[in-house]
């Protein structure tokens, strides 16, 4: 009869091991499941990363044409200014040597 309530004790403890053990696997499989997923989701992260570092995105491309048809368009201030400037010293010059 003793024998009987030790082995049984024996087997209830078993079973309890077994299903903290079963228990313990599954969440083991379910964190590396997520492991998984969030390392699909970094690994796509960086790709996107990447393509914005290196400007290759289609948003980028249209700035960057936007920018460069801009800057070609513009109005050459610099030049006209230069321009005005030279003309102004060419007159100075022109009614100094005609005063004289």
């Amino acid at each position: 009869m003793e024998l009987e309530r030790i082995r049984r004790t024996i087997e209830v403890g078993h079973a309890r091991i077994d299903g903290a053990l079963a228990l313990l696997v599954q969440r083991h499989d379910q964190t590396d499941a997520a492991l998984a997923t969030h390392a699909r989701q970094i690994d796509g992260h960086d790709t996107r990363l990447d393509t914005i570092e290196r400007g290759e995105t289609e948003r980028q491309r249209r700035n960057d044409a936007r920018l460069d048809a801009l800057e070609r368009a513009r109005w050459p201030l610099p030049s006209i200014a230069a321009l005005v400037a030279l003309c102004g010293l060419l007159l100075s010059l022109w009614q100094f040597a005609n005063r004289t």
